[in-house]
């Protein structure tokens, strides 16, 4: 293929240089994929990650040099910067791609009907059969009862950060919203058992359980609220104060509608965390095998912990591992249907675009 043909023809007199085409990086791409699968094969490399990084080298190497020739270094360094890009989004999708078909292709064995309405109170765990109906209540019930008490406060919080904070306060806010930030899952759950039921006397119960996964929640949608906020134009917050509109009201019908949108997906980042917390449910939930709705009163079940309970169970046991993959399938599927529900309330709560 000579020079010419891998250029874009510009008229005499044009200011640009010569450009490659839009096919050029789909083209050293193939490429570096048959040089890669070619160098691995000569070389007797059975791993996969291996011809992959030689095909990523090749790619970024082979954009370079062409790239070069034809449109000159400072354009080359460009589309190499761009090429590294994608690379590095490519490397970081494999163990999420690898990760998400392992689960539903073990899942998928015994996850049905029958396992999502049906509990674990009739079946041993080295036996065949039984569900995850008890676990996914008591999942759904104490991740919604956190959630519930979380979100009123960490939006709250994060208006009067952005809107009112002043002084002393607001810095005292930010500082311990810092630190709970980075506050593990266990010491939060060591935190509600030493006062709710050592001190307090409260018992085991999923209350108790989503007492510690809202320490974990408000800092998420603190910090998630807070930057939404502050994206929030200052010419709408004027506009609606010149028009003798209260600061108050200004906030509820103007600054919060308008940043709604990064305020239910900050929600749902922190539901997403705390669904697969086992520490807090290990020590102040603990577990059942049969069905409690009443979240307040007894021990009671959920997704990380039958995950846990069925998987250490399951050596001698190939139940127990399906069971086990089968939930940890479930789990997924969960937080993707909150995060699409989360989307959608998004958009529709997001102020309409005027013309």
């Amino acid at each position: 293929m000579s020079h010419a043909s891998l250029t874009d023809r510009r008229p005499a007199g044009s200011l640009r240089g010569a450009t490659l085409p839009k096919w050029f990086p789909w083209a050293v791409a193939a490429g570096s994929v048959a040089l890669g699968l070619g160098i691995s094969a000569a070389a007797g490399l059975g791993s996969s990650i291996q011809w992959a990084l030689i095909a990523a080298v090749l790619f970024v190497a082979g954009t370079y040099a062409v790239a070069a020739r034809v449109e000159g270094r400072r354009q080359a360094k460009d589309r190499v910067a761009t090429s590294m890009v994608w690379v590095a989004f490519l490397l970081a999708l494999i163990p999420l791609a690898s990760l998400v078909w392992t689960t539903a292709k073990r899942g998928v064995k015994v996850l049905d009907g029958y396992f999502l309405s049906h509990s674990m109170g009739v079946v041993a765990d080295t036996e065949p059969g039984g569900g995850i109906y008890h676990a996914l209540l008591g999942t759904l019930e104490q991740v919604g009862i956190a959630t519930v008490i979380a979100v009123p406060i960490g939006v709250l919080t994060a208006v009067y950060l952005v809107e009112y904070g002043r002084g002393r306060l607001a810095k005292a806010v930010t500082f311990f919203v810092d630190v709970m930030t980075g506050v593990p899952s266990i010491v939060a759950g060591l935190f509600i058992l030493s006062l709710w039921i050592v001190i307090l006397d409260m018992g085991y119960s999923g209350f108790a359980g989503s007492l510690a996964l809202c320490i974990l929640m408000i800092p998420v949608i603190v910090r998630s609220t807070e930057e939404m906020l502050k994206l929030v134009p200052n010419e709408l917050r004027e506009a609606s104060l010149a028009l003798g509109v209260p600061k108050w009201r200004t906030i509820l019908k103007v600054v919060v509608p308008t940043s709604i949108g990064g305020i239910t997906t900050g929600v749902m980042l922190a539901v997403a965390r705390i669904t697969g917390e086992t520490a807090p449910v290990l020590l102040l939930v603990w577990g059942t095998n049969f069905i409690n709705t009443d979240p307040f009163k007894d021990p009671q079940a959920s997704l990380p912990m039958y995950i846990y309970l069925q998987y250490s169970n399951s050596v001698g046991s190939g139940a127990a591992y399906d069971r086990a993959w089968a939930a940890s399938l479930t789990l997924i599927a969960f937080i993707m249907i909150l995060n699409l529900v989360a989307r959608g309330i998004a958009r529709w709560k997001a102020p309409k675009a005027g013309r």
